[in-house]
């Protein structure tokens, strides 16, 4: 294994559209939300210690998770545990790390990838990352993993690519051409027919030389806050600069405030079986289905006369439901969620409406 190779676990989010099982105080990275013992975060985990040594492995992720990340992930070193005391999006995330990181180890390779994110092949995706890591350390460059996308999905950004300007040892690496955020319904089936488009998967790759460099062209507010922090990091003094850094940092993911701007950016084309997971109906699409196409999670669960809905309920509740079509149903905690899958973008409202009438006890 080498031991150049570094990984940023991205796991501060609050995963509002997955309540009432994500909350505030425990959120979907740290849920077993597959019913299959491991949380999310610790399936990523295990995942990059194929790649990388675990003490290579720096989890970002707000002060209030620090206690959940320890538990979750005892294998961690507690200094890799990097507390951000604000949110303030991923650009000063991968900034944080990647001073710390540079601080220990000048010739560092890095992937940076969501705590929260599904993959199911995972040795090409292994694969996928050690040809990212060849390119990383060979010129000064920045690399995405892009998903062939399967459905004109307007949940996703995209990634349009053409041929690369050399001859690649993967012939999957590909020159990035344009982001694209977002895109509606008539755009993402052009993205799709036209097939040099990819889905963006948020998982990065490069060297800790070319992010900083990146950084100081393009964020250069952000840079300079945290190249400052290099004679504190590793010391007691971290924390409380940390927390001054934030206060004046702006908040910018790095996809627009570094990948979009920069010329020297390439994707890799993946099969990785990859879901971010990021809502109630993506989850179904990886559940196994009874033969009226019901994704259950929770051991006590009866449906009678139900088709397509996706239930998720602790294994200890029984839960009896008659009559219901392509329905989401949850139970967590104290809170109860049924809601029609297609209507599942509303959760969000669900949540801000509940706050607003009830508080943050439910939140």
């Amino acid at each position: 294994m080498n031991k150049h190779h570094y990984c940023i676990i991205m796991a501060g989010g609050v995963g509002s559209r997955f309540w009432p099982m994500s909350r505030t105080n425990h959120p979907k990275q740290f849920i077993d939300v597959l019913g299959i013992g491991k949380s999310l975060i610790q399936q990523t985990f295990d995942r990059f210690t194929q790649l990388c040594p675990p003490e290579n492995i720096f989890v970002v992720t707000h002060e209030q998770y620090r206690k959940l990340v320890k538990e979750q992930l005892p294998a961690i070193h507690e200094e890799n545990i990097l507390c951000e005391p604000a949110r303030k999006n991923t650009a000063p995330c991968v900034a944080y790390a990647s001073y710390k990181i540079a601080k220990k180890d000048p010739k560092a390779l890095i992937v940076v990838a969501p705590s929260d994110h599904l993959i199911l092949k995972e040795k090409t995706f292994i694969k996928a990352i050690k040809a990212c890591y060849d390119k990383a350390a060979s010129e000064d460059c920045l690399l995405t993993i892009g998903i062939r996308p399967l459905r004109p999905d307007t949940g996703y950004g995209y990634v349009q690519f053409k041929e690369s300007p050399v001859k690649e040892k993967d012939t999957r690496i590909k020159k990035v051409k344009t982001f694209t955020e977002k895109p509606d319904h008539e755009m993402a089936v052009s993205f799709l027919q036209s097939g040099d488009f990819l889905w963006n998967s948020g998982i990065f790759i490069w060297s800790v030389t070319s992010i900083i460099k990146a950084l100081e062209q393009y964020q250069p507010e952000i840079a300079d806050l945290f190249k400052e922090g290099n004679s504190v990091y590793y010391t007691s003094e971290e924390k409380k600069y940390i927390e001054k850094v934030y206060a004046h940092c702006k908040s910018i993911s790095i996809d627009y405030g570094v990948m979009e701007k920069a010329s020297n950016v390439y994707v890799r084309s993946s099969a990785i079986g990859w879901s971010d997971l990021g809502t109630w109906g993506s989850l179904y699409q990886h559940i196994p289905k009874d033969k009226e196409k019901n994704a259950v999670v929770g051991k006590n669960v009866l449906l009678f006369h139900s088709k397509g809905c996706i239930v998720h309920v602790p294994k200890n509740k029984l839960a009896v439901i008659e009559g219901l079509e392509d329905y989401i149903v949850v139970e967590s905690g104290d809170t109860l969620l049924i809601c029609k899958k297609q209507d599942e973008q509303q959760i969000r409202n669900f949540v801000n409406e509940v706050k607003a009438r009830k508080g943050d006890k439910f939140i």
